[in-house]
């Protein structure tokens, strides 16, 4: 079954960046490719140092047990004027797998907690001191797929935390291309740069020992005004200390529990059926 990610899907792109104004209530240089490096990639959908390098980097990540990353984000919005306005964001997000991941996220709109160990989700909302808790399958990869599907959560950059990160973001690539080799936070980067038939994305790649993403930019092709999400990463650790009670939430005293409106909506639509 085709998973629900948010590369290619543009209803998700859209309803994700609409959500970052209500988010609050419900929760260097580059050195361009050789001409025939391009030509190549034309002819054969994707040129093979472009697919390598999505493998190398994918097959490393999804090979950790455990990490934490900084992710430093910015989301477009093209409001009805036409004018885009952009949102910045920074999220610390922690994996360990098979089946923990919390992320902690400071914004312009919201600041927002996400938790999931093994068992449940909870969303918790720090200005307004909401949380809402639902069951949640049993690993990573299918937790993910859940919070977009059964609740409306998106995040553009969970592609990359799958156990498989290549299947996921190669499902509606078209082509793709070896651009060259940047500087991103002073580190030397492979770019690579995808069409699908709904998004276009690049992906900047660690030169190192290892080859982590330095950044990513999702642009929408089909939503009015082509808005972008951009993610760059740092901090990388691939041994920290992570219990089990880093990914359980305990509610403050002052939190108010809800119910995400997305599930009810769901087991709405599954009751009509009945």
């Amino acid at each position: 079954m085709k998973r629900r990610r948010l590369i290619g899907n543009t209803t998700a792109l859209r309803r994700w960046a609409g959500s970052i104004a209500v988010l609050a209530a419900a929760a260097g240089g580059t050195a361009w490719a050789a001409p025939e490096e391009a030509a190549s990639a034309q002819k054969s959908g994707v040129s093979p140092k472009a697919r390598s390098m999505l493998e190398k980097m994918s097959d490393f990540l999804g090979g950790q047990r455990q990490f934490t990353v900084q992710v430093d984000g910015s989301t477009e919005v093209v409001l009805q004027s036409g004018e885009k306005v952009e949102f910045n964001h920074d999220s610390e997000v922690r994996l360990k797998r098979p089946d923990k991941l919390r992320s902690d996220r400071r914004g312009e709109k919201a600041e927002m907690e996400f938790y999931y160990d093994g068992r449940s989700f909870t969303l918790y909302g720090e200005n307004n001191h909401y949380y809402a808790t639902a069951r949640a399958p049993a690993t990573i990869d299918e937790a993910i797929d859940a919070a977009r599907e059964r609740l409306g959560i998106e995040a553009p950059a969970a592609d990359l935390l799958y156990s498989k990160p290549y299947d996921i973001l190669m499902e509606d690539v078209v082509s793709g291309t070896y651009l060259g080799t940047a500087f991103i936070r002073g580190a030397t980067c492979h770019h690579l740069a995808f069409r699908g038939n709904e998004t276009d994305w690049q992906i900047w790649i660690d030169d190192g020992p290892k080859p982590v993403p330095c950044k990513f930019v999702i642009t929408s092709k089909k939503v009015e005004g082509s808005p972008e999400f951009t993610a760059e990463f740092s901090r990388w650790n691939f041994s920290p200390r992570l219990g089990d009670e880093v990914f359980h939430f305990s509610p403050p005293g002052n939190a108010k529990r809800i119910d995400f409106l997305a599930e009810q909506v769901a087991q709405g639509k599954q009751g009509d059926k009945k």
